[in-house]
Order: C-alpha cells, then structure tokens, then sequence
C-alpha cells in the first residue's frame, strides 16, 4: 500500500472495535483541525491517544502522511516499545515515539498528547522567560512546564527527564528550541488545552514585535484566571467546544471518519 492511501475501514473497524474506533475518529479529527488552523509541519509532529486497557497502547499517526489526509483507519497502534500492535503498512517516527510514549507512561492523566512546531510556538520557546503572562489566554492554562533542547528526540533516555520537568500537575509544556505540547483526559480537554497556549504565543510575538512596553497583570490575577478556567478544559471541551468542531470538520471534509 502506497503512503496516502486509505486502509479498508471495514477491515480495521471490525478488528478494534466500537470503542477504539470512536477514538480513532476523534484523533483522526483533531489532526484534521491542526491542519485546518495550519498548525502541521509537512509529515513531522504527532498527536496521540492512549487505548483503554491494561496493554498502555496508544495510536500515533502513519509516518509519511500529511495530517489532513489522516482517517480513523490510517492511524497506528503501538505499544511501550513503539511496536506495532495491529497489522499496517506504515512505519512510526522515532522522535514522536519518544516523546509521546514519555508522556503517556509517565502521567496516567495523559490520554492525549499533542506536540507542535509552530511558528509562534517555537517563537515563544526560543525565548530565555518563556510564556508571558501578557494575555488572557496565556493565563487561563496555569502553569506552564519547561524542557531544555537536547536534539531531535530518539534517545530514549530522554523520557525520563520530559517526565520530570512536565511533573504531576502541568498539562501543558514548551519545549525549548523546539515547540509546543498539551495533555487532556480526551482529544477535546487536549484541543482546548492547546488552543489557548499557541493562541497565547501568537499574541505574544504579536505584542513583542510591536515594541512597546509589555503590560503585566497585577499580582495574583493570573491565578485567578487559571483557577476560574480550571474545569473548563475537562468539562467544557468535550461537552461544548469538541461537538461543534466536529461539525466544523464534517462541512468541510467528513472523510477522517473512514
């Protein structure tokens, strides 16, 4: 099978079942959406959600595919090991293995992982202080968890450190010199998640470009914006935001449901 085309639907849907084709088709969509917001990077960056079960397997995307082209049925199954799990002709990216299985074993929290490299994003972390808390959006995620660059990301003595410095509690990340990553319970807590840092990103290269004097919150209001916005992202996400991009998606292209 040639890269870009699509595995038989019905073959892989009667293979893994009616609740891991449901979350085929979400993570199928949310690469669908980073394409749509022209958050992709050619065929690199991954985006990955953990299979319900004792196993810890996950589905990351075919290398080789842009992400608007992925479908519920492209997407691979591996394991810990970055095995795969379930018969397909694509292979998986070294560094996105790394990465995402890092996370994935080391917050039981973290059933979707995104990592981007936006313009934006690897703008805000190619800067010395990081995310500044100079918009709405950049206070809402609370606090903002840092890794140091060691190179593209294939050793696998990496994930120990990721997993330190991402700690018990943060749920988003900039990997310095490098990019962007979200965690969430589900695709849409993970959407939202990442909505709000590259969107805080944007603005903050905005605002620095213009070169005026940045304007900082007063003391303790980021908190307070972080504590009200909270539940958001778990309760409102796949309740509200998620339901309606879905539909975004479905007007515009409804094949990553194949």
């Amino acid at each position: 099978m040639t890269v870009g085309a699509v595995p038989d639907e019905r073959s892989v849907r009667s293979v893994v079942g009616e609740a891991e084709w449901k979350l085929r088709i979400d993570l199928a969509a949310l690469y669908r959406l980073v394409a749509l917001e022209g958050w992709d990077d050619l065929v690199f960056t991954h985006l990955s959600l953990r299979v319900p079960g004792p196993e810890h397997h996950f589905l990351i995307n075919p290398f080789g595919m842009l992400f608007e082209e992925i479908t519920a049925s492209s997407l691979v199954k591996i394991d810990q090991n970055g095995e795969k799990v379930l018969d397909t002709p694509y292979g998986v990216n070294p560094a996105g293995f790394v990465i995402h299985s890092a996370v994935h074993m080391g917050r039981e929290d973290a059933h979707c992982v995104m990592h981007l490299h936006t313009e934006a994003g690897v703008g805000v972390a190619a800067q010395e202080q990081g995310l500044l808390p100079i918009s709405q959006h950049a206070m809402v995620i609370g606090r903002v968890a840092y890794h140091d660059y060691e190179g593209i990301a294939v050793d696998m003595d990496e994930r120990s450190r990721l997993v330190e410095d991402l700690g018990p509690d943060s749920t988003v990340m900039i990997l310095r010199n490098h990019g962007t990553l979200a965690i969430g319970r589900n695709c849409a807590a993970a959407w939202l998640r990442m909505w709000h840092l590259e969107r805080a990103c944007a603005m903050q290269t905005r605002a620095q470009a213009g070169g005026a004097k940045l304007s900082m919150p007063n003391q303790g209001v980021p908190e307070k914006a972080a504590g009200f916005a909270r539940s958001d992202f778990d309760r409102r996400a796949p309740e509200m935001i998620w339901p309606a991009m879905l539909r975004q998606l479905d007007r515009i292209d409804p094949s990553y449901r194949h």
